[in-house]
């Protein structure tokens, strides 16, 4: 089951165990039971302080709980915890040992004071990378607060349960038997969800923060590079960010990050927010701009916040990113969710034996199209243009596959439904202007990236696709104000780039600090 170096690496940190743990294993007679009897075999020799147990207490089969010994905490997996979720695995193992959580004391106090009986269920797929953010965020409530509980799902494995809910993207989250989330949600997500006053109170904290020097606002590449740049020059930096990470937590595969030959999005990310995190950034997480006011004559700039609070800084630095692109057509968002979705890697198992579309032909849709092609019956590749546009490597690779079948110079029209998911979609032949349909049971949406500009619109300059407008410093029309990334009109949007043009837009701004006066101080004020 597990690897020689794996099982070493696995015992290392199970030595760091302090108090005695059970895995309560509820089991058929299927080959899944067996595999994962062997797996809690294996798990329970390499430490004295971890025993099992079979039971019958779980009704989903095969599952396994992780239970602190003489407590009521339960960390429950319904199907083998393998893959992206490993990890949870092992942190469950550690946590409910009593090794101590990574996380501040007053997130570990907030989820203390939860009250009333929180039941969550998050369902899965095991090649998803946003997935185990949430179950290790549930799992560490669920070790935290007896009140807390929470299983694992593995939607592949429990088909029956997911078709039944009409689940048709992960991770999807149910509270009490209701839906509560869906997608990659972060601690600080959920508890905010759960605590209707924490956004009030955070909204407070913020407002009441000095001025900066240099604001950065995105927590992606470009971000992280220019709040590292300007924490490395002694000003006071903050970066405020809807979710840090950006765009590349929704990556999977990084094969041109020059001088590593593989990354994974989600390791990226982790990786920006603790080198951020070795200097001394204010950052503020979870929270979105809505809008931007140039200097007045205290010379600060003002960002204000969707909850309310406002930010000033002498600087800013705008590194906002861009989101997925929509079709725009009749059913795309009522389907959404339900049939049509924007990540291959997370959702694309739970469509297992079906028929799905692949919007675009550019290195996302036939890159995605390639690993659907592995699980699914059969693939539609749909492309505007008259040709493919994604790198000839991917179309060799593409079509040396039987069950991919391309259309070139198609038009999506409509995304059809019946009984609450997706049924179909329709599409217009621009060569004799015909409409066609197609019967499938998903959509995956992979035609480029919308800048996340829509809250600057009247405050600077912006290009007709709604980039900000840059010079080769990164400064914007307006004085003080610099962007970078895949929110400007830098022409490539690659993750590499946006952080050399954050770096290059920090630099700038500390180079306008030095040649402007700074603002008068409260102190010299009074």
């Amino acid at each position: 089951m597990l690897e020689a170096n794996l099982k070493q690496q696995l015992k290392t940190y199970l030595e760091r165990i302090t108090q005695p743990i059970e895995l309560l294993a509820s089991l058929n007679d299927s080959d899944q039971s067996r595999e994962m009897l062997q797996l809690l075999e294996e798990i329970t020799s390499l430490s004295a302080m971890i025993t099992l147990q079979r039971t019958d207490d779980e009704q989903r089969k095969p599952s396994f709980a992780v239970r602190r010994a003489g407590s009521d905490m339960k960390l429950c997996f319904a199907g083998m915890p393998m893959g992206h979720e490993f990890t949870s695995l092992i942190l469950a193992l550690l946590q409910a040992g009593g090794h101590p959580p990574k996380v501040e004391e007053s997130v570990i106090e907030q989820i203390k004071a939860l009250e009333g009986e929180l039941d969550f269920e998050v369902f899965i797929s095991l090649s998803c990378q946003n997935c185990p953010d949430v179950v290790q965020a549930l799992n560490l409530m669920a070790v935290l607060n007896p009140r807390v509980r929470c299983v694992m799902i593995d939607g592949a494995l429990f088909q029956q349960e997911v078709e039944a809910r009409q689940i048709m993207a992960v991770p999807m989250i149910y509270l009490n038997g209701r839906k509560f989330g869906q997608g990659r949600m972060t601690i600080d997500e959920i508890l905010a969800k759960l605590d209707v006053n924490a956004d009030a109170r955070q909204a407070a904290r913020i407002d009441a923060k000095e001025a900066f020097d240099v604001l950065v606002v995105g927590g992606g590449p470009g971000g992280a590079a220019a709040a590292v740049y300007a924490a490395r020059k002694g000003i006071r930096t903050g970066l405020v960010a809807e979710r840090f990470g950006g765009q590349v937590l929704d990556t999977l595969a990084i094969e041109n990050f020059i001088s590593v030959p593989y990354t994974e999005g989600p390791k990226l990310a982790m990786a920006l927010e603790e080198h951020v995190k070795r200097y001394d950034v204010d950052v503020m997480n979870l929270q979105t701009a809505q809008g931007l006011t140039p200097a007045g004559d205290d010379g600060l700039i003002t960002v204000t916040l969707a909850n309310g609070a406002a930010l000033r800084s002498r600087t800013v630095v705008l590194a906002t990113g861009a989101r997925w692109r929509s079709m725009n057509v009749p059913g795309e968002q009522e389907y959404r969710g339900r049939g049509v979705a924007y990540c291959p890697h997370c959702d694309g198992p739970l469509f297992k034996g079906k028929r799905v579309a692949v919007i675009g032909g550019g290195n996302s849709g036939v890159e995605a199209a390639i690993d659907l092609a592995g699980i699914v019956t059969q693939v539609t590749l749909i492309e505007f243009d008259g040709q493919l546009r994604a790198d000839e490597v991917l179309q060799r690779k593409l079509r040396s596959l039987s069950n991919v079948r391309v259309i070139v110079s198609a038009q999506t029209t409509e995304v059809h439904g019946a009984q609450g998911k997706v049924s179909g979609l329709s599409y217009r032949d621009r060569g004799s202007d015909q409409i066609h349909r197609l019967e499938l049971e998903g959509v995956f949406v992979q035609i480029g990236l919308l800048p996340n500009t829509d809250w600057l619109k009247g405050t600077l300059a912006l290009s007709e696709r709604g980039e900000i407008e840059i010079d080769a410093r990164g400064q914007t029309s307006l004085p003080g104000v610099f962007a970078a990334g895949d929110a400007t009109t830098t022409p490539y949007k690659q993750i590499v780039i946006a952080m050399g043009e954050g770096s290059k837009a920090a630099l700038s701004a500390f180079d306008h600090l030095i040649r402007t006066s700074a603002p008068a101080s409260k102190a010299d004020a009074a």
